[in-house]
């Protein structure tokens, strides 16, 4: 169902864009923001480039501040379900809203990646075997009201119930603040069990592999001989490829996500073409700038039909978290068309 549901939109790339943009400008009218920009008048990609200038974290403060204050309607409808906290290098720490409209995307999407997987490959044995997501803690605090932690901790609380029965670490092990007491208890819960699928930001996992070598003196393939399915995403994998591997000990197949606190930008839904699929359906409006232009006084801004390949682009997004014109510091690089996938170039 997901792989025909993923065929549907990915051939109507442009239509489905459309639509999020309208979508998410009229939900958001009546919103501080909304009013400030004209929305009501804006009846397309043309209108909305004239009212809406992209702009980073720090363009956005003023509204994003107000909605840390606890008051409601500023940059989306009501307040944000969650803050994912996030340590800006020029902005100190940025708190990104994500609405209710848009949580359930975080792991949907991921859950999509692995149904892509099983759907391409016809592999499905790692199901039935336990699965890790290496994260931060599920404890959040709480912010004027609206629950605030890191993107990994959020996420655990998106899990559903049907997969918790199999899921490591328990969660009072993920509470645990301290990285390194926190690991050796990961991994005193992992040993004895059939992991099947490993999943975590790079250098997590690769902690997790070294910790798990020291003790047993053993490799990954031969501690946890079920292991098949390695997923990853959050940063350049290229700098830990080999040494990740080599601690494996064998081939497993790998499938890499692109999560950002702003929102779940793209997966790898094939293990047989290159890049990742762009979610051009899940809330998101995406704009492109070709790199050469992006510091200009007015840069290029390119919609999904428009890019080409082998570009490097600055991507923008308009969420429907209520970030507008919002330009998340990556850049990425279009290798196919049909559908739309791309390689990250910059994070």
């Amino acid at each position: 169902y997901v792989a025909a549901q993923t065929r549907k939109w990915s051939a109507q790339p442009g239509l489905h864009q459309n639509q999020i943009l309208l979508a998410n400008l009229k939900k958001a009218t009546n919103t501080v923001f909304g009013r400030d920009h004209g929305f009501a008048d804006i009846q397309s990609y043309t209108d909305f480039k004239k009212q809406v200038k992209v702009q980073d974290y720090e363009g956005l403060k003023t509204y994003i501040d107000q909605v840390v204050e606890g008051k409601p309607n500023i940059v989306w409808p009501g307040l944000p379900a969650y803050f994912a906290k996030t340590s800006g290098t020029t902005s100190g720490t940025k708190y990104i809203p994500i609405s209710e409209e848009s949580k359930y995307t975080h792991f949907t999407n991921a859950r999509n990646a692995t149904l892509s997987y099983v759907h391409e490959t016809g592999k499905a044995d790692f199901l039935d075997g336990n699965l890790i997501f290496l994260s931060g803690s599920p404890e959040l605090d709480v912010v004027n009201g609206i629950k605030t932690g890191r993107l990994s901790g959020i996420s655990n609380h998106l899990v559903p119930g049907y997969l918790r029965t199999n899921q490591k670490p328990s969660y009072a092990t993920n509470c645990i603040e301290d990285w390194e007491e926190k690991l050796e208890r990961i991994i005193d819960e992992t040993l004895p069990a059939n992991m099947t699928l490993i999943s975590g930001i790079p250098p997590w996992a690769q902690m997790y592999f070294d910790r798990i070598i020291a003790r047993t003196g053993k490799k990954i393939k031969d501690v946890f001989p079920n292991f098949s399915v390695f997923v990853y995403g959050g940063v350049n994998f290229e700098p830990y490829r080999a040494k990740l591997f080599d601690s494996i000990g064998k081939k497993v197949d790998s499938i890499e996500t692109y999560p950002a606190s702003e929102g779940f930008i793209a997966y790898q839904d094939s293990q047989r073409e290159e890049g990742l699929l762009l979610l051009l359906n899940s809330g998101i409006f995406y704009e492109f700038i070709p790199t050469e232009t992006y510091f200009s006084d007015n840069p290029t801004r390119l919609s999904i039909e428009e890019v080409e390949l082998g570009k490097n682009y600055a991507l923008v997004i308009n969420s429907n978290a209520g970030l507008w014109g919002y330009s998340i510091g990556d850049t990425v690089k279009f290798v196919s068309k049909n559908p739309y996938r791309l390689l990250v170039t910059g994070r």
